[in-house]
């Protein structure tokens, strides 16, 4: 425990010095950068960073089955939430790529101001009817566009071995947009455990899913069956027969 707490402080350090500088060149060049040039600048080369000093500090390594999944297209991808991990990791392997996030992020120093050089669906969590339509319009324009968008149906973090209910907004974007959804689960949460300061040494699991076809489906009946397979996997994943549900209701950012 000891050791992990001071590879943990270790990795703050550094992580939050190189972050500062990483963001503020990533403002400067990146406004006369296009934008697939300024998202690798700024993301991509932050987010393989983060990766790679948390496994060399802390020895968080991960293991893809299924990388093989991932179409050529830009699609939608939907992923469990588990920790803050995810967030990063999973916009190094499909790019370029975007989020959609709470609009009070982009107000944070240095990463928010970056971060909205990356074309985010920074929405109004307190304006629900809006938002979902925001999702919709401006989802549809990036994904015919070539760029990948993430979303968390959950809306919510959940610890491992636990999934949350699953917003429908992920699902009426794709079947919107025409494209289909990339389903991914993982156990981050073991090791990269939310809210909590030291990061354990561990190996996280991330199965990427064949893509689900969005023709033909309701929203629900696409939900349904992206849930049913991040559930399976979850299962796999942890080797147990069943994992618990929560049910609280997701918000918009899901």
């Amino acid at each position: 425990m000891l050791l992990a707490l001071i590879r943990s402080i270790i990795f703050y350090i550094i992580i939050f010095f190189f972050s500062i500088a990483q963001n503020t060149l990533g403002i400067i060049i990146g406004l006369f950068l296009p934008y697939e040039l300024r998202y690798r600048f700024i993301i991509t080369t932050w987010t393989s960073s983060f990766i790679w000093l948390l496994k060399v500090i802390c020895g968080v390594r991960y293991e893809i089955t299924g990388k093989h999944n991932i179409p050529d297209q830009p699609c939608l991808i939907s992923s469990n939430h588990q920790s803050s991990w995810e967030t990063f990791f999973l916009q190094s392997i499909c790019t370029p790529q975007t989020q959609v996030i709470k609009r009070e992020l982009l107000w944070i120093p240095f990463f928010g101001w970056a971060y909205s050089l990356l074309k985010p669906i920074a929405i109004n969590r307190g304006d629900k009817q809006n938002a979902r339509a925001q999702v919709l319009e401006q989802g549809s324009q990036y994904l015919n566009s070539g760029i990948w968008v993430l979303i968390f149906p959950e809306g919510t973090r959940n610890p491992p071995k636990k999934l949350g209910r699953y917003a429908r907004s992920g699902a009426a974007l794709a079947i919107n947009a025409g494209v289909p959804v990339l389903p991914i689960a993982h156990n981050s949460g073991h090791f990269y455990i939310n809210k909590e300061f030291i990061k354990y040494p561990g190996t996280i699991q991330v199965h990427i899913g064949q893509p689900i076809s969005s023709e033909g489906k309701t929203a629900e009946q696409l939900t349904d069956e992206v849930r049913a397979w991040t559930e399976r996997s979850l299962q796999a994943i942890e080797g147990v027969e069943q994992v618990s549900s929560t049910f609280e209701h997701p918000s918009i950012t899901g």
